[in-house]
């Protein structure tokens, strides 16, 4: 015994749609919101391409500056440890460098040597990690976004596709419409 259940709303809206059979107003506002869409998920696209190579960049310091020379960031001389033999010695090790407060905000620090980073796990949170802890927690995070970059692209392309349809159907209906009007006027005309 089968029982035959409406439809869901999900299965509804998955049926493919015979855009031909559609008027011209329908095909308008369909392409408007696909429009917007694509604007939307290209948006998205670019913000998630930029945070990607802000974790590149990350990674690129961690190497470079911190990871070579085993040093960690500090803002200010705090990290210049005082004491009259090693005064001198403590500075000679210690590299002079801006610090980044914001996009276009720096303050003069220096690298003191250590073991540990400061990283930005987001939304204003920040966690002392070990150079190789911090470099697999970026490298995780490239990964990811890669592979949200990856999916995010499949699904801009979809859309871009789908548009393209619809404005050529949407051609069609003007050409074939426009058409239409000037043998009915012309038929009336004679």
């Amino acid at each position: 015994m089968t029982s035959t259940n409406p439809p869901s709303q999900q299965q509804q809206q998955q049926q493919p749609i015979d855009l031909a059979s559609l008027p011209i107003q329908s095909l308008s506002s369909i392409k408007k919101q696909l429009d917007e869409e694509l604007e939307h998920l290209t948006s998205s696209f670019s913000k998630l391409r930029a945070a990607q190579t802000k974790f590149r960049d990350c990674l690129r310091c961690i190497a470079d500056g911190v990871g070579s020379g085993d040093t960690r960031v500090s803002g200010g001389a705090a990290a210049v440890a005082e004491t009259e033999e090693g005064a001198t010695e403590s500075k000679a090790k210690l590299k002079q460098i801006l610090v980044p407060l914001t996009s276009s905000l720096y303050v003069p620090g220096t690298m003191a040597p250590g073991q540990n980073v400061i990283v930005d796990v987001g939304t204003g949170f920040y966690v002392e990690k070990t150079t190789e802890d911090a470099t697999i927690f970026y490298d995780a995070k490239v990964e990811e976004l890669g592979a949200n970059l990856k999916d995010l692209e499949a699904i801009v392309q979809g859309k871009s596709n789908n548009l393209r349809v619809v404005e050529e159907v949407l051609r069609q209906k003007v050409i074939s419409g426009s058409t239409a009007n000037n043998a009915a006027l012309a038929s009336s005309a004679g």
